[in-house]
């Protein structure tokens, strides 16, 4: 075979919404028949709220495979701050997970996807917190942006624009949906942005509402929509494509059961004309609302009554004859939109599938890469060439290239610093997009019987797996040189030294050397200071540690980190991780190589701990920093083992909500407490416990909680011994948490409980029901809604004090 030799153009735009199950995705006979539909519909909706997840998944299924329509969903943050039942992956790691569980959605039901720069900081309650928080013309301006470039003639929202929403992010989603709906058609306002979309003016916005939100019943005023439709050219109702496309929300345990037969949704008009019969009520959908549509009317009707389900190859003369009269209309907006799907169609009818792929799944910066484009045509009678090469029908051919590898695949949203309320994008291009605008890419350009047509594709990694068989991955970029450092916070109990280990990793083929010198803050001191690396081979490691020495009196924000000279440069150095679970992509990203440094005066009043593991948290890992022995334990060690040997146990987060078998379990903890353990127990929720008997006294959760992580602590029993031993808790030690105080507060208990804080949120009742304490037999049992899971890992210091506190064993 002639393996030809392409050096291909610069690596330009590709937004990937595939999950790369498949890099060319194949269509069957009554898609394709769908797909032809779809070409006479040019309506398009938005559906807007503020996290993955908000969206109604079955709603967007069916305006884009049942009405056809263009649909998007504008989901405002990438859902950072909430929580994750399959790992333990918190903050910009738990956004990268969800977006790519939203991409993994849209690609079941057939919408796009969007985002603002907005940062998901944890709940909120209030819509002004959240303004405050993300800025209000910040974030506006990212909804204006997206509504200009996609031009929808309907928005959808989620949620209410009032306390209804429930969330503070939920009615800020809603209120920003009111603004930017005037503000995308108004020349004065984001002028700035008008260099590159022009103005756009909606028909309507709905709120897509629901008896699910208190206050909300039916009304005569709401416009109705039966969407439980089956679909004959896919084989499902939309309700049945919902959970499929829900189910991807795996982190947040958003796993639904196929729904079947008819399902009504209901529409309050929130501005713009009412809807009397359709969603699209006065829009025009079809190619009349194009100059010259007529004669494209006429051709698709013409493609679609020919076609051929069992020979879809005959329709390929009359597409491109159709795409001819796209590329003639003045319309921008739709020549582009309906130019990309008859291309599409062009290769589903020939059978046409071609992929890029690269040898191994990273390249550093500056390395050539070696790609092998596969091409078949699998449908007879059509003439496909690439280059010079023409290509014989259903024989696979293959073509080599490659490219120089410039820039490391950070996600675009992590590549600046950012803070509290929202990511830094400097490229306005880029706001909006659910990933890179520069992942690596082929263009390709085929000749399809005589027409010259450009495609791209992802360059991606595939290999065989023994148990999931052929697995894709993106492409990864990344530096020539990386360095872990294993933890995101180091703590010190003391003055004493700790030893500091970083993973230094090569990841080019050619020899390598470079200077790493850490980055100190002012009093903290390291032996040595600086190491020399020299790497001879591809994926080469070394481990270098270093001794730290605390500052007398170091700052809340200290923190260390990693600078590379190079012969050539200097950089600071990046951490390289990687997420995998296989409902979504692979994921590669590069933190900076920064640990924080914090000094915690601590007594220890436990050291034997055991770990009995919920939802997922860095706890045990935590613990370990400041000395303990934390074993972590399962079932078996729990129902039969030698407990006593344990001075604390520990449950994980959620643990009551996510293991099946609590109510075998717990009776186990109960009596380890009742023969003289400390049991702590971390936060679950309110809805879905697998045993009601939480404590050895009754107990009840609420949906309470204290989202402002300064909000006042009042210590309310200052004699309570979990507030004393053996660290004396005061005010000084609430101060530097992240994110939030507690949630999901216990709310009615015995009156055996000690309850020794109070705290609210801003202009709310105090709550006492964050830390509960009650002696049980010889033992202590603690049930805490304090967000320690968040705090430690973080090296917060009042935190680990307290912590460590309600370990202690009771004092006779």
């Amino acid at each position: 075979m002639d393996i030809k030799r392409l050096v291909l153009p610069p690596f330009i735009l590709l937004i990937i919404t595939l999950s790369f199950a498949q890099t060319s995705h194949p269509q069957h006979a009554g898609e394709i028949k769908q797909a032809i539909k779809k070409l006479n519909t040019l309506g398009s909706v938005l559906y807007f709220a503020a996290h993955p997840d908000d969206e109604n998944t079955r709603l967007i299924a069916w305006l884009a495979k049942e009405k056809l329509y263009r649909t998007g969903y504008l989901s405002l943050t990438r859902g950072d701050g909430g929580q994750n039942l399959i790992g333990t992956e918190q903050a910009e790691e738990l956004g990268l997970i969800r977006t790519n569980e939203l991409l993994a959605a849209r690609q079941v039901d057939g919408g796009d996807q969007f985002f603002s720069k907005a940062l998901d900081f944890g709940f909120s309650k209030t819509w002004d917190e959240t303004f405050h928080i993300w800025g209000r013309d910040e974030i506006l301006a990212d909804a204006v942006w997206v509504i200009r470039k996609f031009r929808p003639d309907v928005i959808i929202t989620r949620f209410p624009p009032d306390e209804r929403a429930g969330h503070g992010h939920h009615q800020a989603s809603a209120i920003l949906a009111i603004d930017a709906f005037k503000a995308a058609a108004d020349p004065n306002r984001f002028p700035e942005q008008l260099d590159e979309v022009e103005t756009w003016q909606a028909k309507r916005l709905l709120w897509n509402t629901s008896s699910f939100f208190q206050g909300s019943p039916p009304s005569a005023d709401h416009f109705l929509m039966n969407i439980g439709d089956y679909n004959p050219f896919i084989g499902q109702s939309y309700g049945e494509l919902a959970a499929e496309s829900r189910s991807n929300h795996k982190s947040q345990g958003f796993g639904a059961a196929r729904q079947r037969g008819n399902s009504v949704e209901r529409f309050e008009v929130l501005l713009g004309d009412a809807p009397e019969k359709t969603l699209f009520d006065g829009v025009e959908t079809s190619w009349k609302r194009v100059n010259g549509g007529a004669h494209i009317t006429q051709l698709i009707a013409s493609i679609d009554s020919a076609f051929d389900m069992e020979h879809p190859e005959k329709s390929i003369g009359g597409l491109m004859e159709l795409l001819d009269a796209v590329a003639s209309t003045e319309d921008s907006y739709w020549k582009e939109q309906k130019t990309a799907e008859i291309k599409d169609l062009i290769l589903a009818c020939g059978g046409i599938w071609f992929e890029s792929y690269a040898p191994t799944a990273k390249f550093a910066v500056g390395e050539q890469i070696p790609i092998n484009t596969a091409f078949i045509v699998r449908r007879p009678g059509i003439a496909v060439a690439v280059g010079d090469d023409l290509l014989t029908f259903n024989e696979l051919h293959e073509q080599s290239s490659h490219f120089t590898a410039t820039t490391i695949t950070q996600p675009y949203w992590l590549r600046q610093p950012h803070g509290l309320g929202r990511f830094v994008v400097d490229n306005q291009a880029d706001v909006g997009r659910p990933v890179n605008n520069d992942a690596p890419k082929t263009s390709i350009t085929l000749q399809i019987n005589g027409k010259p047509l450009l495609f791209e594709r992802p360059i991606v990694y595939k290999y065989t797996h023994p148990v999931r068989g052929e697995v894709y991955e993106p492409l990864t970029i990344v530096p020539r040189i990386t360095a872990n450092l294993g933890q995101k916070a180091l703590v010190f109990n003391g003055n004493g030294p700790k030893t500091l280990e970083v993973l230094f990793t090569a990841h080019t083929e050619e020899e390598i050397s470079a200077t790493a010198s850490l980055q100190l803050p002012q009093g903290w001191r390291a032996e040595p200071k600086q190491v020399m690396l020299n790497f001879s081979a591809k994926a080469e490691e070394s481990v270098s540690r270093f001794t730290l020495y605390p500052a007398e009196d170091p700052s809340l924000s200290d923190s260390l980190s990693i600078v590379l000279q190079y012969a050539d440069s200097a950089e600071a150095a990046r951490a390289i991780q990687s997420i995998t679970y296989e409902h979504i992509p692979k994921i590669t990203w590069f933190p900076p190589a920064m640990v924080r440094l914090t000094k915690v005066e601590t007594g220890v009043s436990a050291t034997r701990i055991g770990y009995l593991p919920g939802a997922g948290d860095l706890i045990p890992e935590a613990l370990r920093e400041i000395g303990l022995h934390v074993t972590v334990l399962n079932e078996q060690d729990l129902l039969s083992g030698n407990l006593s040997q344990y001075d604390a146990i520990i449950t994980g987060i959620r643990l009551y909500n996510t293991n099946q078998r609590m109510s075998y379990i717990q009776p186990r903890l109960l009596q380890y407490v009742s023969d003289g353990g400390t049991l702590l127990i971390q936060y679950n929720v309110s809805g879905g416990l697998r045993t009601p008997e939480l404590g050895p006294y009754p107990l009840t959760l609420s949906r309470s909680r204290v989202t402002d992580e300064t909000a006042p602590v009042t210590i309310l029993n200052p004699d309570s011994p979990v507030l004393n031993y053996p660290n004396n808790i005061t005010d000084a030690d609430f101060e530097g948490w992240i994110q939030e105080r507690g949630l999901y507060f216990v709310g009615e208990a015995a009156r055996q409980y000690d309850r020794p804080l109070s705290m609210a949120d801003p202009g709310e009742s105090p709550n006492d029901g964050s830390l509960l304490v009650a002696r049980y037999g010889k033992g202590n049992f603690v049930y805490t809604s304090l967000a320690f899971f968040r705090q430690l890992p973080a090296g917060v210091p009042g935190a680990y004090r307290l912590f460590v506190n309600l370990l202690a064993k009771p004092k006779d």
